[in-house]
């Protein structure tokens, strides 16, 4: 195994869209879970320290189903249970790739998930195992952007990646309606809070800003994009405070 000092990133924390887990429908596509797992292990081989949060919106979104009628807080419930299933998804690819890797829930379900614990955590990236965090915060209310600033910050991660579907980066207007948008290569987290930027959620931009925690924001098509933005190659947005 390659010295993880090689890298630019020594642990960091990869946040991956759910949608994209479902390839465009409900439920799971398992070449698709298993295509994102070969690039994880990829870095992992190489050295890298990674640990994952997915979204849970290939099964259930909160804000969704309150619109059409449901409880925000069971609604939300139900979202984190929907991360844990792609979770359980991932952890079975990645230990087909030779990876050990444990899943962390912030909801107690002993029988497939170890309870949220963060120096667990810690040693388990210490012995170059992937942890996957599931269940989001635990609680209504709370974006898997801002889970993935809060467990990056808790675990001491070198940076927070958030790979993003359907956009390569942060872009000065929402591309899918503006065609003159542009990509920007650099971005401060306060321009980014100050223009209502909408790409990560204002609350993560404010976590990482406040703790001095770098986030790139990337796009997830493209062969080996996950893999690349694990090792520390410039790729989308590279969000700081200076």
């Amino acid at each position: 195994m390659t010295d993880a000092q090689t890298t630019p990133f020594h642990r960091v924390l990869l946040k991956l869209s759910g949608e994209v887990f479902g390839g465009g429908r409900i439920g799971l596509d398992p070449a698709v879970v298993s295509g994102i797992a070969k690039q994880i292990a990829e870095a992992v081989h190489q050295g890298v320290e990674v640990a994952v949060v997915i979204g849970g919106g290939n099964f259930f979104r909160g804000a969704e189903l309150q619109q059409r009628g449901m409880d925000r807080t069971r609604a939300d419930y139900m979202g984190m249970l929907g991360t844990v299933m792609n979770c359980l998804a991932l952890q079975d690819f990645l230990e087909k790739e030779d990876v050990e890797t444990r899943v962390q829930s912030a909801i107690a379900m002993q029988q497939v998930a170890e309870p949220y614990i963060p120096r667990r955590a810690i040693r388990h990236l210490e012995k170059h195992r992937v942890v996957i965090f599931g269940a989001g915060a635990g609680m209504p209310f709370f974006s898997t952007d801002t889970v993935s600033a809060q467990r990056a910050l808790e675990i001491k991660c070198d940076a927070v990646l958030i790979a993003k579907n359907g956009v390569d980066g942060v872009y000065d207007s929402d591309p899918r309606t503006n065609p003159d948008a542009k990509k920007l290569d650099t971005l401060t987290f306060n321009d980014a809070i100050a223009e209502g930027l909408k790409v990560v959620d204002a609350a993560a931009f404010s976590l990482c800003m406040e703790n001095k925690l770098p986030m790139v924001v990337f796009g997830m098509e493209g062969a080996g994009n996950i893999t690349r933005a694990l090792l520390g190659e410039k790729i989308g947005t590279l969000v700081t405070n200076a």
